[in-house]
């Protein structure tokens, strides 16, 4: 006895060492986070509050309705629910596993084997009574519990069942993420609407002045004063304008059906009444610290929590090196005759034990390692790409937001000349003193300004819903 108890203190000691031999991966230095996103961008600590934004009670609606019955996030809703199983299962795996057993076995000893030996030999004494007489064949009935529990010693259960919990956080910050994205896409799409609202209601006006110009000039060649080509061409600029506003229909109805799939809907009409030329755009939006808004990002929350799962999944992998300690006890009723099964005579307990370290498989367990430090490495660098990709959203939006709006300014002031310059164009058309062509390439320029205006006013909305996702969202 004392002889195997060294033994297996030999085995457990070179273990040991050869597992301390076995070191983490180390991992290369993280990248730097600038100070600031831009010399001229407001760094408050306190990011733009996009909730003023939103104030629109028709968007937050829509957004409600996304967050309650959007499929993406019904799904990962579900994700967390088997991270969170994982959690439990791992935990679960630190305590004694107990079963009830109802076993029944039978045995034919040989002749010269112990055991047929020694059962012969026992019915023979005079010390048994008959009762205690072994059968041949040798039933072996149990009723009762038997157990069995790994010790964890050396923590790697703990270390297990960390990297799991991990990983459930992981999972919530991920459905963080997705919530951000899909309220940024339901806002894009919502304003996206208002921009194309407005342009139908541009093209609108427009067909209806390209009309009464189509009206004059038919007037002008029945009196003698205009040829049948200018007539074709105002009649050709109006269909065309025709010909835009169907498109634009089309476009309607494509973005309300992927607003209503974002909301987890059949197709149906989108209520929505104000016009995006109105929505006034925030004089500054100050994007905060880097560091602190670039770490309060989920996704950048999540890397780094799978990235300290992969840590604790090195420190489980290093451990199974390490000999573990299981006991198997059992209680219950035993007897090799089924009537004497619930006698207080059957009354049987027992406890098996053992410290069992890894000695052939030792190549695959080192695989294990090498597997947790390359899956260390691959969260290492998606947590640096995450703090790099967001912080050139976050810089890209910025600059986006101030070159719009310097753009916006300008566009305004073009439509305002260019309209001043259709009425000065009809009146020397009346006045013969301009060709319709002037006065049809004067609609054309000032229609196509107004439709870039409110393009131009979209993309500042969209610039900004972009920031918001880039921060991370509400």
């Amino acid at each position: 006895m004392k002889r195997s108890i060294k033994t297996l203190v030999i085995i457990a000691s070179a273990t040991i060492t050869s597992c301390s031999t076995i070191k983490q991966a180390g991992l290369p230095n993280g990248v730097q986070i600038p100070k600031e996103f831009t010399p001229t961008t407001d760094t408050a600590a306190n990011p733009f509050a996009i909730k003023d934004f939103f104030a629109d009670a028709t968007l937050q609606r829509l957004i409600d309705t996304a967050l309650a019955s959007n499929y993406d996030l019904k799904v990962a809703v579900q994700r967390i629910e088997i991270a969170r199983a994982n959690t439990r299962i791992a935990e679960a795996a630190r305590l004694p596993v107990v079963n009830a057993v109802i076993g029944a076995a039978v045995d034919r000893y040989g002749q010269y084997t112990m055991n047929g030996v020694g059962n012969f030999d026992t019915n023979k004494s005079p010390n048994i009574n008959k009762k205690q007489r072994i059968p041949t064949p040798t039933p072996d009935y149990f009723l009762g519990f038997r157990s069995t529990w790994e010790v964890d010693i050396w923590g790697k259960l703990k270390d297990r069942r960390r990297a799991a919990y991990t990983r459930y956080l992981a999972s919530e910050k991920g459905r963080q993420w997705l919530a951000t994205q899909i309220v940024s896409e339901v806002a894009g799409r919502y304003y996206e609407l208002l921009a194309l609202d407005n342009q139908l209601r541009i093209i609108a006006r427009n067909i209806d002045l390209q009309k009464r110009g189509l009206e004059i000039v038919e007037a002008q060649m029945a009196g003698g004063r205009a040829t049948a080509l200018a007539v074709r061409q105002f009649k050709a600029q109006v269909l065309n304008t025709q010909g835009a506003e169907i498109d634009i229909r089309q476009s309607v109805q494509r973005t309300e059906n992927e607003l209503n799939n974002l909301l987890g809907r059949f197709p149906a009409p989108v209520a929505r009444d104000t016009s995006i030329i109105a929505k006034v755009v925030p004089q500054q939006i100050g994007a905060g610290i880097p560091s602190e808004v670039l770490l309060r990002r989920p996704d950048v929350q999540q890397a780094e929590l799978e990235l300290i799962a992969a840590k604790a999944d090195i420190d489980a992998a290093r451990k199974a090196f390490l000999p573990s300690l299981n006991f198997n006890p059992y209680v219950g009723l035993n007897a090799f005759k089924a009537p004497l099964l619930l006698s207080t005579g059957s009354i049987a307990a027992g406890l098996a034990s053992s410290l069992a370290a890894p000695v052939i498989n030792r190549r695959g367990i080192m695989n294990g390692v090498n597997i947790a430090n390359a899956e260390q490495a691959t969260a290492f660098y998606n947590y640096q790409k995450n703090i790099v990709q967001g912080y050139q959203e976050v810089l890209t939006q910025l600059q986006s937001i101030e070159n719009l709006k310097k753009a916006y300014h300008l566009k305004v002031e073009e439509v305002e000349t260019l309209t001043e310059g259709v009425a000065t164009a009809n009146d020397l058309y009346l006045a013969g003193y301009a060709s319709y062509l002037e006065v049809i390439v004067a609609q054309g320029s000032v229609l196509q300004a107004e439709m870039q205006q409110t393009n131009i006013k979209r993309e500042i909305f969209t610039s900004i819903i972009n920031l918001y996702r880039a921060l991370g969202g509400g």
